[in-house]
């Protein structure tokens, strides 16, 4: 393992800010940006295809994409966290010793819960971008970076990685650019700031602290950065942060961000009333990381929604799995929503965030849905609406997580 304290210098004086918690986020690549990248062609054994692991208490079950036939069980703690390692293959699974590795299997080897454990305090965010995969730890603010296909050979044995100390402790996260720029959130325990950029010497080279309760991280277009606020949001790209206002001032909170490599239009989730109660939204934001705006559309009528349920998809169109059941497509450059298809029954908001709802992820075109209150997960063509397989299961899903 290799440290490089370098990429401390600048980011002390940004360690300040207003209350923080435990926010809860979506999984991989930076609170849900776009599916996981295929491994490297034959790594994997091309012909698995997607697998989807699945969180109960206690255990991981892992089904097959296409039939949604369970191929895998584990054991594991009582709460997990999913997230893709980006190689096609592997799931970072976030417990009390860290980011514990599952793997998924292929036609010809069973899924199985490895050994390996990247070490963290508070295992937190999961990125894959540019090759990397980017480990955030709350309990220090630690960043861990390996080659994201470095898994795919480490069978027995973590691969080589770069560590990056963090600064204050704080629920936060970062992401390693192909340039080797180090992006990363600043905070502490009394609260999260705004974010810092650092070279790959380690040279400070833009820094922002109006972004109070900084949550979530996505990548869009010519790798253009984005992280949600509590008023707004903050884009970087080309040296420069440039802060986005949100529509509702002086709250208007985005945290977790759902984009496309091929486009600057980035989907948000949305809350305007900081003393609601629940976890149901009924608005979602839209961030144009070109034009550096940010505006906000309303949910069909009786339509709601938890950081769960969007996804970005065919076309680059955002995909909503809304408390109605359905399915509702979003067209983010006419900001309009233009189709819904049902998939699963209507459903109610979680008491708390790590309770058991529906949820959704993508690969490709297809959706995969889960229904909690049936112990159920669906797969969906998102370009027709049809609801290719279904499958119940022994155990209620919680978490979800793709292979690719």
């Amino acid at each position: 393992m290799r440290t490089f304290p370098l990429r401390r210098a600048g980011l002390l004086a940004l360690a300040v800010g207003a209350t923080v918690g435990l926010a809860a986020c979506s999984g991989g690549s930076g609170g849900g940006s776009a599916a996981p990248a295929p491994a490297a062609s034959g790594a994997t054994g091309d012909e698995t295809g997607t697998r989807v692991a699945l969180s109960y208490p206690g255990g991981i079950v892992v089904l097959d994409g296409e039939t949604l036939e369970v191929v895998g069980d584990v054991d594991s703690e009582e709460f997990t966290r999913l997230n893709a390692a980006g190689d096609g293959r592997h799931i970072m699974v976030t417990t009390s010793a860290g980011f514990q590795v599952l793997d998924a299997g292929t036609a010809e080897e069973d899924p199985e819960l490895t050994d390996l454990v990247f070490a963290a305090e508070k295992a937190g965010h999961v990125v894959v971008h540019g090759g990397k995969t980017v480990l955030y730890a709350d309990g220090t603010s630690d960043t861990t970076v390996f080659d994201t296909d470095a898994l795919l050979a480490s069978t027995d044995e973590l691969p080589e990685t770069e560590t990056i100390p963090g600064v204050e402790a704080h629920h936060g996260v970062s992401i390693v650019l192909e340039d080797g720029s180090f992006v990363t959130t600043v905070g502490n325990a009394d609260g999260r700031t705004g974010i810092t950029v650092a070279d790959a010497s380690g040279n400070t080279i833009a820094e922002n602290t109006v972004c109070p309760g900084v949550h979530g991280e996505g990548t869009a277009q010519d790798e253009v950065v984005v992280f949600g606020c509590e008023n707004g949001a903050l884009v970087y790209a080309d040296g420069e942060i440039t802060k986005l206002d949100a529509p509702d001032q002086p709250y208007g909170r985005t945290g977790n961000l759902f984009v496309s490599e091929t486009s600057p239009l980035v989907l948000g989730d949305y809350k305007d009333d900081r003393d609601a109660e629940g976890y149901l939204l009924h608005r979602v934001a839209v961030l144009d990381t070109a034009a550096k705006t940010q505006t906000v559309v309303d949910m069909p009528e009786g339509a709601e929604y938890t950081f769960r349920d969007l996804a970005r998809g065919p076309e680059d169109l955002g995909y909503i799995l809304a408390s109605d059941g359905a399915i509702h497509v979003f067209d983010l450059e006419a900001g309009e929503f233009t189709d819904s298809f049902p998939v699963i029954d209507a459903w109610e908001g979680p008491v708390e965030w790590q309770d058991a709802h529906p949820a959704i992820k993508v690969s490709g075109d297809v959706a995969y849905v889960t229904e909690p209150a049936k112990n159920m997960v669906h797969s969906v063509d998102l370009t027709t609406g049809e609801v290719l397989a279904s499958a119940t299961l022994e155990v209620t899903p919680n978490e979800i997580a793709l292979t690719r």
